[in-house]
């Protein structure tokens, strides 16, 4: 793809706090056709399987994840995209519709992949849900392929960035021949950074919209597993670091915040990546953070290519509408790069680009 396609911010939207805002919040137009509905199975994530008896995970239970999708006349032979959302978002999200409606106009298949318990699935799964989820991702990847989807890219948004990239590091050179490409966008990979950044004093409207979310799902999660998680976990949470360390990380096999930020973040596998890969980072993202060891694997890799503009905020990547372009510079680019991964298998599979 072409790299050096500049982002130019939308007038009076050269701020980072701006652009996010004013990004979460633009309606969208749907012209999506009706979605068919699957529910694929997800594995119990490895750190789970080594829990303590003191916590009351029934481990027989099933994790199903609720997937909308869109599938052209050809199917197989489409390129098949799955996108996912970030913390506290679902398949429903607005910049999920927005890349949605675009790469189903282009061709291709579209997976709406909520997260466990997001969109409105908390009684489909058992567990809590967190950003080192990659099991997830790759059983979806699974599914397609047994499917018979010859071509398959996954994209994600912010949380969702983390997940496919840290699946993609795990799979490394054993990735199937079917997955193609990766799109991430404002993806958290130094999250104990990240997590920090969001309790500055500038973020914290937006730790305090994620914490009473997150505070609500979990009351949720106690209503229906009454045995299994503890109310009281959650009275003295004042910040992300304070979720994770007293509500999520004792249910989910972490000794802690810290434990969890190391091992869930996708920023220790970059090196591992082996298929194209695209990440999408703002300098003035409000919260999330890059180290310099995470950014010395990302442009070492050859496989990743990483674009950092100076303006975009978190998710927006907002510039001045135009004919037939309606802003969204990062849509642009992820159906742009899934055309390019596309166009390099297409001598190969004799199947269309897209």
């Amino acid at each position: 793809m072409d790299a050096t396609i500049p982002f130019h911010p939308r007038r009076w939207l050269s701020n980072g706090h701006l652009q996010t805002i004013v990004g979460n919040f633009l309606p969208r137009v749907d012209r999506l056709p009706p979605a068919a509905t699957e529910l694929i199975p997800a594995p119990l994530p490895t750190e789970m399987q080594a829990l303590p008896a003191a916590v009351a995970l029934d481990r027989t239970l099933p994790t199903r994840l609720l997937c909308h999708c869109h599938w052209q006349p050809d199917a197989p032979n489409a390129v098949t995209v799955v996108l996912v959302h970030g913390l506290e978002g679902s398949s429903h999200s607005q910049y999920v519709i927005g890349n949605a409606n675009k790469l189903y106009a282009a061709g291709c298949n579209v997976v709406r992949m909520n997260m466990r318990n997001c969109g409105g699935t908390d009684a489909l799964s058992p567990t809590l849900y967190h950003s080192g989820l990659s099991g997830d991702a790759k059983a979806v990847l699974q599914w397609l392929v047994q499917r018979g989807c010859r071509r398959v890219a996954l994209a994600g948004y912010s949380m969702g960035g983390n997940l496919v990239l840290k699946a993609a590091g795990e799979l490394a050179a054993g990735a199937p021949d079917a997955l193609i490409g990766v799109v991430a966008v404002s993806p958290p990979m130094d999250l104990g950074d990240s997590a920090d950044a969001l309790h500055h004093w500038s973020n914290r409207i937006y730790e305090k919209r994620f914490l009473r979310n997150l505070l609500k799902r979990y009351r949720r999660k106690v209503e229906l597993y009454p045995g299994v998680f503890d109310r009281k976990r959650a009275v003295k949470v004042s910040s992300i670091r304070d979720f994770d360390e007293l509500v999520m990380t004792p249910y989910c096999g972490f000794t802690g915040a810290d434990d969890y930020y190391a091992r869930a973040a996708a920023g220790r596998v970059m090196d591992k990546i082996a298929v194209p890969t695209l990440v999408l980072h703002a300098c003035d993202d409000p919260f999330i953070r890059l180290t310099a060891s995470t950014r010395e694997k990302l442009r070492a890799n050859s496989h990743v290519t990483l674009l950092e503009p100076a303006h975009g905020g978190h998710c927006a990547f907002l510039e001045e509408p135009a004919e037939n372009y309606d802003g969204y510079w990062a849509e642009k680019m992820l159906l742009q790069f899934v055309r390019t991964c596309a166009a390099a298998t297409a001598t190969r599979d004799r199947v269309p680009i897209c």
